[in-house]
């Protein structure tokens, strides 16, 4: 079973249709890119599968299960993470705590609890401190777990991101625009980063990216957007080699 289907998706804006008939089936393990032009819509499907955004028409499934117009809490509880292209830390909390908050599904304790500071409240706040150091440890970021995020270099800022994503504990997580402003080195580091997240969390990825480079190197399939619409989709080698897609995309 596909851990995404995504049926006849669609949604206008003021009579505009942003996204028209969009179709995808991303199966488990895969790490699947999204790529065209600017305004393409790219964005506004990562918004859809997010909640961000109600769907005019079609069918969101995840794992089997029907999440079409569920709430964007339902549907990280669900089992969706995203990024964003403009990252969006809580610049003025230390690191730990960025990935502490995401941990908080799957931790919790009542608001009765935090206040009067229960021995529950110091026992879940343990087990997600250990869990989070975990996760820092993959991202190679423990050693600034008191810094504050906002202080952390732009690479770092984009890997706690991924991190803090990653602690809702998804089964697919959505990149958008992960290697935006980085350097040669750097993407080459987020690339083997990506890599890693696959393999060492048993993990499906979905990303949007503009660096061909990128999306060459680690995508096993891709989808071409263009005025909303699905241009093509299939194997990243055959995809990239397209006329359609060299005119609409990489030639632009």
């Amino acid at each position: 079973m596909a851990i995404l289907d995504v049926n006849t998706l669609s949604i206008s804006f003021g009579g505009l249709r942003a996204v028209d008939n969009f179709n995808i089936t991303i199966e488990k393990g895969q790490l699947y890119g999204l790529i065209g032009p600017n305004g393409a819509g790219k964005t506004t499907v990562f918004n859809l599968l997010t909640g961000v955004y109600k769907p005019t028409e079609g069918i969101i499934r995840l794992d089997g299960e029907d999440i079409t117009g569920k709430s964007t809490i339902e549907i990280n509880k669900a089992g969706i993470a995203r990024t964003f292209q403009n990252i969006r830390l809580f610049k003025d909390m230390p690191v730990l705590d960025n990935v502490k908050v995401g941990l908080h599904n799957h931790h919790p304790y009542s608001t009765l609890t935090g206040i009067l500071r229960l021995p529950k409240y110091y026992k879940v706040e343990k087990e997600m401190d250990e869990r989070a150091m975990e996760i820092l440890k993959v991202f190679d970021l423990d050693k600034e777990a008191e810094y504050l995020a906002g202080n952390l270099p732009y690479g770092k800022q984009r890997k706690l991101e991924i991190a803090r994503a990653l602690a809702t504990d998804p089964k697919l997580l959505l990149l958008d625009e992960p290697a935006a402003g980085m350097n040669p080195n750097e993407t080459q580091e987020l690339m083997d980063t990506i890599r890693f997240v696959r393999d060492h969390f048993d993990m499906t990825i979905l990303l949007i990216e503009h660096d061909m480079k990128l999306v060459g190197g680690i995508c096993e399939e891709l989808t071409v957007l263009n005025f909303g619409q699905v241009l093509t989709q299939g194997k990243t080698a055959e995809v990239l080699k397209d006329p359609a897609v060299v005119t609409a995309y990489l030639g632009e």
